[in-house]
């Protein structure tokens, strides 16, 4: 006997694959906080401190070339543009020496924040998600297959609001690397096909506005472009 649902189910989200009609379809997105040193030191935290997580919604995805609606009772959302690890397998406890069997693809990604709401939520210990996990606030470049490019450790990180540069590093200045990364989120919770990883942002993240255009790029990988919207009526 087929399922029945009370109400319709919601579309599976998904992501795109680089030159293909194929979708990568996507479980969870799990985001590292504090990855770069430089972004560390600009956002006075910790640098010292082991690796934390936090989550945002299947879907918050936007695909390349979307709108980002700006979003409510925020007046400082900031962009953080971020590798993304599209995961294939997953487990418990997974080891460094194999975190990288469980990787389908890469792609590049914005965690985008609502600052202002995340610095009060941190301010009185309550969860982030009002500042991080809001609607559209993830926004994914199509992936490209690990197959195809192996397991990158380095290439620069880029992303420009309406032609400037704003953010310019290297994956090769990530405190905790992927396989690491990998190896730490997997002693917390159980990794599966479809989970996603946003690996951390370089130095120099800031605001953006109504109108601007959000030009991303991780040298060999791929990009991704979105535009700040207008909010919802």
């Amino acid at each position: 006997m087929s399922d029945r649902y009370v109400i319709p189910p919601p579309p599976q989200a998904v992501l795109a694959v680089k030159d293909s009609s194929e979708k990568f379809p996507v479980r969870r997105i799990w985001c590292v906080g504090r990855n770069y040193i430089e972004h560390i030191r600009e956002m006075g935290q910790d640098e010292r401190a082991p690796p934390f997580f936090f989550a945002k919604p299947a879907d918050a995805i936007v695909p390349d070339g979307g709108v980002v609606p700006y979003p409510p009772l925020t007046k400082d959302m900031h962009h953080e543009v971020e590798l993304v690890v599209a995961l294939k397998s997953g487990g418990l406890n997974i080891k460094p020496d194999k975190a990288n069997d469980c990787i389908w693809g890469y792609g590049v990604g914005i965690d985008l924040t609502r600052r202002d709401l995340q610095i009060a939520s941190r301010e009185v210990k309550r969860p982030w998600e009002i500042g991080k996990a809001f609607d559209a606030s993830a926004p994914c470049g199509p992936l490209v297959p690990a197959s195809q490019i192996g397991h990158p450790t380095q290439g620069r990180i880029t992303l420009k609001v309406n032609g400037q540069i704003k953010q310019d590093g290297d994956l090769n200045q990530m405190i905790w690397n992927v396989p690491e990364t990998i190896w730490k989120l997997s002693e917390m919770v159980e990794l599966a096909p479809g989970d996603i990883i946003m690996t951390g942002t370089p130095a120099g993240v800031g605001q953006v506005n109504v109108g601007d255009k959000i030009e991303c790029e991780v040298e060999g990988i791929g990009s991704l472009t979105v535009t700040i919207g207008k909010p919802k009526a």
